[in-house]
């Protein structure tokens, strides 16, 4: 009884240390939910606590790939070939505790792509045992990179980039108030089993603006932040041209009119003065004729 109380508190412990998650569902399956670079145990112990020494196990991912390869002392680490090269050098078992019968695993740094369903079978045993294990390596999403593409005096297209995150997050504009924002164009890639997205949407007005991006399964979610100034440049400058213009034409229009009534006021005068000597001038001739007139009666 004490040997398998140890075996348990030496399990715990492991999963303590390395930050692992086991979750048994309905089918037997144990889901295991490791940090991307973290190492990941997958579980595997006969239901007997029988010695494995002598014993022969052997681990698959996703039914084909060679994870890991023991059988009586010889195993993938010591000269058995035909592990794959995704695990290479990653995988080890704990070989002081095959006694309590405990053929669990541990890959190390995980990756993304490490993410699948693990079987751990004991083909020779009578009746056969057959272990299943989802494995779960997450990514979580790095800070978004943002950027502005492109501004205006009156608008800016703003970009949001997430560099690899797994599983797939939700990835959204929003203002200062949370308000989403719609999204002028989405791209989405998959490499290595990683997701990179790409968000683009163009804002009109002077804003703290954020790139959130959301991972559900794993509740994680961070962010990114913008600040976007909206020039008022523009229409500031057209009304003050306006403005400008319309002094300018004001003043120049007034020099005209009152320039206009000046030298209507001095044509007006020049023709009465005009007038006024004309009319004196003929009423002195007038005279003249009159007084020879009167001159030359006497005379006859």
């Amino acid at each position: 009884m004490s040997t398998a109380w140890e075996f348990l508190f030496f399990c715990f412990c492991l999963l303590t240390v390395f930050g692992i998650t086991l979750t048994p569902n309905g089918s037997g399956v144990v889901r295991v939910v490791v940090k991307e670079g973290s190492d990941a145990i997958l579980p595997c112990s006969l239901n007997t606590k029988e010695n494995a020494e002598s014993k022969l196990f052997d681990w698959k991912k996703d039914g084909g790939k060679e994870v890991f390869f023991y059988d009586a002392g010889l195993h993938s680490n010591n000269g058995r070939p035909g592990q794959d090269q995704q695990f290479k050098g990653r995988v080890s078992h704990f070989q002081d505790e095959l006694k309590f019968g405990n053929a669990s695993i541990k890959i190390r740094n995980t990756k993304v792509t490490d993410s699948g369903d693990y079987t751990c079978d004991f083909p020779r045993l009578q009746p056969r045992q057959i272990f299943h294990i989802q494995l779960v390596v997450v990514g979580a999403s790095p800070e978004p990179s943002v950027k502005t593409l492109n501004q205006t005096q009156d608008v800016a297209l703003l970009q949001c980039e997430i560099l690899g995150a797994f599983p797939k997050p939700t990835v959204e504009w929003q203002d200062s108030a949370g308000n989403k924002l719609p999204a002028e164009e989405t791209q989405v890639s998959e490499r290595g089993g990683s997701f990179y997205i790409i968000l683009q949407t163009t804002v009109k007005k002077t804003d703290n603006y954020s790139c959130v991006a959301t991972q559900e399964e794993i509740k994680h979610q961070i962010y990114a932040e913008t600040y976007v100034f909206i020039s008022e440049k523009l229409f500031v400058d057209t009304c003050s041209r306006g403005v400008v213009a319309g002094l300018f034409g004001g003043i120049f229009l007034g020099a005209v009119i009152f320039a206009a009534v000046q030298a209507f006021l001095v044509a007006t005068k020049f023709i009465t003065v005009r007038r006024n000597k004309g009319s004196r001038e003929k009423r002195l001739s007038l005279r003249s004729c009159r007084a020879a007139v009167k001159k030359h009666s006497l005379i006859d």
